[in-house]
């Protein structure tokens, strides 16, 4: 088999819908199907940013003489609004890369923090997840109560 013909093992397992993920029972939590979905959803968000990013990135690169200050001045603004949305693509597609390594190596919809499920609707709101709600809402807790404090 070639490089190109190389089959991985999502390949055979058939996609399932968003509703028949969440009517799954909790014991086949994280099974095959569930990995795929997720899997698949991470793929597209990532095929979707790196588009968005390259348009940014084209934006960003094109070079614009404005002579009006109004004009110029709102050209810097976008300018600045692309730099931004920029860094935060980035930033996600490192987070869509972690997931997707972390599904290659089984430990993906578990919290990296107690080890219990992160649990599917959270996973669907932000594939990204990496800790539970609970965990999620401590550490928010903590921040907010420690930012006062200062």
């Amino acid at each position: 088999m070639t490089a190109t013909e190389t089959k991985n093992r999502w390949d055979d397992i058939p996609l399932i819908t968003e509703k028949k993920l969440l009517r799954m029972a909790e014991k086949h939590y994280m099974n095959d199907e569930q990995l795929a979905f997720f899997r698949n959803k991470l793929l597209t968000m990532r095929t979707e940013l790196v588009e968005r990013t390259s348009e940014v990135k084209e934006r960003l690169n094109a070079n614009e003489s404005i002579a009006d200050p109004n004009d110029r001045a709102s050209a810097e603004e976008e300018h600045w609004l692309d730099l931004r949305l920029r860094e935060r693509e980035a930033y996600l597609i490192r987070k869509i890369d972690e997931s997707l390594q972390l599904i290659e190596n089984g430990d993906y919809g578990w919290c990296e923090q107690t080890g219990d499920p992160i649990g599917i609707p959270r996973l669907l709101a932000r594939p990204t997840a990496t800790v539970s709600i609970d965990v999620k809402n401590i550490a928010e807790h903590n921040e907010l109560h420690y930012s006062d404090a200062r």
